[in-house]
């Protein structure tokens, strides 16, 4: 067969299979095929119908359409799920990107406001989308650290949603109390669901570490990340590394051009770091005066000349710039900026642009979505997990005494 024909069979394979599934529930009947329970392929859950394909020879479809392809495992997977800012617009949610590993793992590098939405339209096994890696605690990069818990609780996480982030100059200001404070925001909502799913699915745990020094803050099946300060408005911003199998990606959230970023990110296989406005683009679109743009542009984050100039400095296999509004009256400005004082690889990162990067190549592509797609459902481990009695207490007698039980309908198969 001939490699064109291999990888024609290769693409055609996951659709035959959806077709062929469709066709035996219709034979079989209504009610026989669990449509919302994933399929396991290589012990790794997928939606129903669908037979992910293996990349031969660093042939990928010019598209990426989510739950097709294999993460190889010697492959690293990002996909860019918000590249935005607070005031964020439909096509650019705010910061977050999204690392699968070939050894089975997931981390979220930010998720600001509206990132969950794109997270969704990934399909992913939410039971290992359980670890967030937050930068510091703007709303544009931990804004849906909640949508995240209880939507993953919902689709399929039954273990904690653990968060890690940095201290600050007082504990109140620190990530713990941050996280505390969702908990306890969240409480109605948590506790009612109590029962109905996973009792491990509803903890939400922070990890603080000391954002003051560079620091190992997780180490486990042979992933390393590394933290290191940021100069970002105030003490608590950081910027990361995750090290795995000869792979690495950084992460820069907000931050002034800084020594140990230089440091850190230098040899980095794929480096991510904000590239905002001049002060003069940014007066153009948000109306402010010459003297807050200047201090929003250049004294707290990293226009594109200096973007280009820490590139040049740490020497990335693919350089990645975001955190800026991609319209196009403003991302040709920008990139000529970034080429100003930098003429390495690049990529101008939109809102799910993914990059699939192994130790001699590094393909980037776009994620094609269906808005229409539902979550890939919860599994038998989620389905099996301990959980405490029913939420059945926590309404008052005079409420529940108002239903109307005439109307409520009976239960068809047995409810022990």
């Amino acid at each position: 067969m001939t490699r064109r024909r291999r990888r024609f069979a290769r693409l055609a394979l996951p659709f035959v299979v959806v077709l062929a599934v469709a066709l035996a529930a219709y034979l079989v009947g209504p009610g026989s095929a669990v449509w919302a329970k994933p399929h396991k392929v290589d012990g790794e859950n997928f939606p129903a119908g669908r037979l992910p394909q293996e990349i031969v020879d660093n042939e990928y479809p010019r598209t990426y359409f989510p739950t097709t392809e294999k993460v190889g495992k010697d492959e690293m997977r990002i996909v860019a799920l918000g590249t935005g800012m607070p005031n964020q617009s439909p096509s650019n949610y705010a910061a977050c990107f999204f690392v699968e590993l070939g050894n089975g793992e997931a981390f979220l590098f930010d998720l600001g406001t509206g990132a969950s939405d794109n997270l969704a339209a990934l399909q992913p096994d939410y039971s290992k989308v359980d670890k967030v890696f937050a930068s510091h605690l703007h709303t544009d990069h931990v804004g849906d650290l909640a949508s995240l818990w209880v939507a993953g609780w919902l689709n399929g996480r039954y273990t904690p949603l653990h968060v890690y982030g940095p201290s600050s100059s007082a504990p109140e200001l620190g990530v713990k109390a941050h996280v505390d404070h969702i908990s306890q925001a969240w409480a109605w909502d948590v506790t009612s669901r109590a029962g109905t799913l996973p009792d491990a699915g509803g903890q939400l745990v922070a990890h603080e570490f000391d954002f003051a020094k560079t620091a190992v803050v997780y180490d486990e099946n042979g992933v390393k990340v590394t933290s290191w300060p940021a100069i970002h408005v105030r003490d608590g911003s950081v910027s990361y590394r995750l090290d795995w199998n000869g792979l690495s990606f950084v992460f820069g959230g907000d931050s002034a051009p800084n020594q140990w970023f230089l440091e850190e990110a230098k040899g980095a296989d794929v480096v991510v770091h904000e590239c905002f406005f001049t002060p003069e683009q940014w007066m153009k679109i948000s109306g402010f005066p010459y003297k807050e743009a200047y201090w929003v542009t250049s004294v707290i984050h990293t226009p594109a000349q200096s973007f280009g100039k820490i590139m040049s400095a740490v020497e990335p296999r693919m350089a990645v710039a975001y955190h800026y509004w991609n319209h196009r009256d403003l991302e040709f400005e920008i990139y000529e900026g970034v080429r100003e004082t930098y003429d390495g690889p690049l990529t101008m990162a939109d809102d799910l642009t993914v990059w699939n990067v192994t130790k001699d190549h590094i393909e980037v592509r776009e994620v094609s979505i269906d808005h229409d797609c539902w979550p890939q459902g919860t599994s038998t481990e989620w389905d099996t997990a301990p959980r405490s009695a029913p939420a059945t207490g926590l309404m008052s007698q005079w409420l529940k005494d108002g239903a109307r039980e005439d109307m409520i309908i009976p239960p068809t198969q047995p409810l022990e």
